[in-house]
């Protein structure tokens, strides 16, 4: 399954978790991953998130609120 495959399994499900702000596919170390956006980087929030989703690597960022203009 590609990546893109597996955002689109999983978007739903990870958007659900309380606290996840947006999700997007990125690259670390030259490997792509799934980014997953959340208000506050907490020990509750990340135990609630995979850490690989279909094989494919999950990092979690604190990106704050984010609001639409």
């Amino acid at each position: 399954m590609t990546i893109e495959q597996a955002f689109e399994r999983h978007h739903d499900q990870l958007m659900a978790v309380p606290g996840v702000t947006g999700l997007g596919i990125g690259e670390r170390g030259g490997r792509p991953v799934i980014v997953v956006m959340v208000v506050r980087l907490t020990a509750d929030v990340t135990a609630r998130l995979p850490r690989v989703l279909e094989g494919h690597p999950v990092v979690v960022e604190e990106s704050g609120e984010i609001v639409a203009f």
